[in-house]
């Protein structure tokens, strides 16, 4: 599937945390952290840009679906 690229950081906070039961913990700079404790701990930061690389979005999606067991796509589909 092909990545959209036009996401920004801050959407993408927002549905890791609306859908995928991760909490906004603080922001440094212009970096979003991002934790979970669903299954394990994970601790993630986000870049807060209006738009994502591409490298850097699909890095991110990458650790997501690794931590939570399922596809990119399926992270890509709540987009």
């Amino acid at each position: 599937m092909k990545l959209p690229c036009d996401v920004s950081g801050g959407h993408l906070a927002d549905i890791l945390c609306r859908r995928w039961r991760y909490t906004r913990v603080h922001q440094v700079g212009s970096h979003i952290i991002l934790e979970t404790s669903d299954p394990t701990h994970h601790r993630i930061a986000i870049p807060d840009h209006r738009q994502l690389r591409l490298g850097t979005f699909s890095s991110i999606l990458r650790a997501v679906a690794g931590h939570k067991g399922v596809s990119r796509e399926t992270i890509i589909a709540d987009l």
